[in-house]
């Protein structure tokens, strides 16, 4: 399930032709004709993270610097996967260019760069928010303890460090099963945001009255932090999780052509929803006129009883 070795996250059948074949004219759809739909599903999501994602994501960078002087403990593993969001969206355009126009090695190695970035960054940074929010909650006083900034500092060097060193190894390619290290991350990651966020709504909700409207704000906001954490865990990476670990139950061509761009495109999307459940939880969001604030925050928190204005700040 190694999408560096093809576009779009599909993978691409690398035998060499006889010398006297003629060659055949590349194609998007390349042994997928059959199977569009998936491909083509991915091609819109990421077509929405540049439209979408990319000025979210900065919008989320510029939010987090204006509030420098005010910050929150995980703010620099919001910051960081924003910026890696980002990154990732900047490179669809590329991607499309080098499919049709360029057709350039180097400018293809780049792209399989960024998805390694995308593959790595998002779940190892929000695991990072997880431990964050589980040690506040749920150990206080180790959480107060290890509250200086020069540990999450370390703790964000370490995920970029991995982070760089998968997708250099991804650009490369040849390993053999070195697609197994993304199902090995994906499982345990998943695995121990679930348990992590599930354990801290329910210490959260744990209240000597009645209710969740008798928390103490601090938990309000924390809870709300916490289960849109969740939402984007299990929209996002429950599909992947779901279906990888399941590739020898399917043909070749279906696993190729349908499952694994349709996976990779729910992972692909939350470089546009993160930034948008983020924004939508803020009470105020500065450099936007309230008015665009409040539609982006109802279009994102529909079905909610109160309205995005009433939100309170991120914890």
């Amino acid at each position: 399930m190694d999408r560096s070795v093809s576009p779009l996250g599909v993978t691409a059948n690398v035998t060499q032709p006889p010398l006297n074949a003629t060659v055949k004219p590349f194609s998007v759809f390349d042994g997928c004709e059959q199977y569009i739909e998936a491909i083509l599903f991915d091609l819109t999501l990421q077509t929405i993270n540049v439209i979408v994602g990319i000025p979210a994501n900065l919008l989320v960078i510029a939010i987090l610097i204006y509030n420098r002087k005010e910050p929150s403990t995980s703010d620099i593993f919001l910051g960081c996967l924003a910026f890696m969001d980002a990154y990732f969206g900047t490179m669809t355009p590329l991607n499309f260019l080098n499919l049709y126009l360029w057709h350039s090695k180097e400018v293809w190695s780049a792209i399989k760069f960024s998805f390694g970035v995308k593959d790595t960054s998002g779940p190892l940074f929000l695991s990072c928010i997880c431990l964050d929010r589980f040690l506040a909650v749920l150990f206080p006083i180790t959480f107060g303890q290890l509250k200086h900034i020069k540990y999450r500092v370390s703790l964000t060097a370490l995920v970029l460090f991995l982070t760089f060193a998968y997708s250099a190894t991804k650009m490369v390619g040849g390993f053999h099963n070195f697609e197994k290290v993304f199902t090995y991350e994906i499982l345990a990651a998943f695995g121990w945001m679930v348990v992590c966020n599930a354990s801290i709504l329910r210490a959260l909700k744990k209240s000597p009255s009645a209710g969740r409207d008798s928390m103490h704000p601090m938990k309000k906001k924390a809870f709300k932090m916490v289960l849109s954490i969740l939402c984007i865990i299990i929209f996002n990476y429950l599909p992947p999780v779901a279906l990888f670990p399941f590739e020898d139950h399917y043909s070749p061509d279906v696993f190729r052509c349908y499952v694994q761009p349709a996976g990779f495109a729910f992972m692909n999307i939350s470089s546009t929803i993160q930034p948008l459940v983020h924004l939508s939880r803020l009470e105020k969001v500065p450099f936007l006129p309230e008015a665009w604030v409040n539609k982006i925050c109802s279009c994102i928190s529909a079905g909610s009883s109160k309205p995005a204005s009433e939100q309170n700040t991120s914890a």
